[in-house]
C-alpha cells in the first residue's frame, strides 16, 4: 500500500513555612523492579503546606520522591512544583492516582495538575508540520525511530511536494506514517484540511513550517503547538537569514522553541540555544551550525514537554524545570 497520500484539491514536600528554599533534591531511589515512574507537576495559589501535602499524597501509598522542584517567585502568591516519584502498580492503581491528585487540585485550588506515568499512559500523539527544508524534520524522524522522543508521530503535513524517492518520503512510508502534501497559496492555507487531519493529535510540531496560523486556527485547535526558528530574528528578517547574518559577520547564532501563538514568533519560549561562530566560518559551515542548533532545540524542548517540564508563567513566559 502506498502511504504517501497526496491531497492537492483546489480549494484548499513538607513545605518548609515560607520557603528561601526553591528546590529540593531527594536522592533516593530503589532498586525493585515492581516500582514504576511517575511525574507530577502542580500549579497553585501560594500557602504553607503545599509540599507537605504532595509529599503525604506519594507516601501514604507506598511511593518515593525521586527528586522534586519547587519555584514560588518573588512578590507573586502563586506556587510551582514538579515531583518524580517510584511507585508500586498495584498498591497505587493509575485511576486511584488520579483521584488522589485531582482531591489534592481541590483543596489547593490548582490551575494545573497533571499526573503522568509514562510506562502505563499511551505516549502522545503528534503530527509534524514542515516546509522545504527538512532538516528539522528528518531530525525528529530518527530521533523517534531511535526511540528517543517518547512520542508517536501520526502523520506529516507539508506544502512542498517531496517527490516519491525522497528521502523521507521512503522513511515514513516504512514506518507507516502518512505523508500529506496541502500545497498553499498566499489567499489559501488548507487549515481547515489541517484542523480535520490533526483532529486527535495531543499536540503539533511545526518543524520549519513556513506558514503563519491565523488566531482562528490556533482556536479551534485548542492545544498546544510548538514552533522552532533561527536565533537570527529580529535583526535578519525575509529570506536567507543566514546568508543576511554571515554577510554582517555576526559571533554568535542561535535557534529559540516557543509555543505558537497570535503574534508572529511571540508565543512563550520553551527552549533557546546558542554557539559561537567566527570568521573562521564559510557559508556552508555557518548554515550547518545554524541548522544543527535548530535540531537540538526543537527536539529539547518536545522531550521538555512530553516530560511534563514546561509550566505557563504570567503571560507570556514559562517555568522550565
Amino acid at each position: 500500500m502506498n502511504l504517501l497520500w497526496r491531497l492537492v484539491s483546489p480549494n484548499f514536600g513538607p513545605q518548609f513555612a515560607k520557603r528561601s528554599l526553591k528546590s529540593v533534591k531527594f536522592p533516593f531511589g530503589s532498586s525493585s523492579n515492581s516500582l514504576v515512574h511517575g511525574i507530577h507537576v502542580f500549579h497553585c495559589p501560594d500557602e504553607v503546606g503545599i509540599v507537605a501535602k504532595l509529599s503525604d499524597c506519594i507516601a501514604s501509598r507506598g511511593g518515593n520522591i525521586l527528586n522534586a522542584d519547587v519555584f514560588v517567585p518573588e512578590d507573586k502568591n502563586v506556587f510551582y512544583s514538579r515531583s518524580e516519584f517510584a511507585f508500586d502498580p498495584a498498591k497505587w492503581p493509575r485511576g486511584q492516582m488520579d483521584e488522589d491528585f485531582f482531591k489534592l487540585s481541590k483543596m489547593f485550588n490548582a490551575m494545573k495538575s497533571v499526573v503522568r506515568v509514562p510506562e502505563i499512559d499511551p505516549k502522545y500523539k503528534i503530527a509534524v508540520l514542515a516546509s522545504k527544508q527538512d532538516h528539522c524534520l528528518v531530525d525528529l524522524l530518527h530521533r523517534w525511530q531511535n526511540g528517543r522522543l517518547p512520542v508517536d508521530i501520526t502523520s506529516v503535513i507539508s506544502n512542498h511536494d517531496r517527490g516519491q524517492d525522497a528521502h523521507v518520503i521512503r522513511l515514513l512510508e516504512r514506518h507507516g506514517i502518512p505523508y500529506y502534501y496541502l500545497p498553499t497559496t498566499m489567499g489559501t492555507k488548507r487549515e481547515v484540511e489541517i484542523l480535520k487531519l490533526v483532529h486527535d493529535t495531543d499536540f503539533l510540531v511545526l518543524a520549519r513550517y513556513m506558514q503563519v496560523f491565523s488566531a482562528e486556527f490556533i482556536e479551534s485547535y485548542g492545544k498546544d503547538i510548538i514552533n522552532i526558528h533561527h536565533g537570527l530574528l529580529p535583526s535578519f528578517k525575509g529570506g536567507s537569514p543566514s546568508k543576511q547574518a554571515f554577510e554582517a559577520g555576526v559571533k554568535l547564532i542561535g535557534a529559540t522553541s516557543h509555543y505558537v501563538s497570535e503574534g508572529l514568533d511571540a508565543g512563550p519560549i520553551i527552549e533557546q540555544m546558542v554557539e559561537r561562530v567566527s570568521h573562521r566560518d564559510n557559508l556552508r559551515s555557518f548554515i550547518q551550525k545554524s541548522e544543527d542548533l535548530e535540531k537540538q532545540c526543537l527536539a529539547k524542548a518536545i522531550k521538555s514537554y512530553c516530560e511534563l517540564r514546561v509550566l505557563p508563567y504570567e503571560k507570556d513566559k514559562t517555568v522550565v524545570f
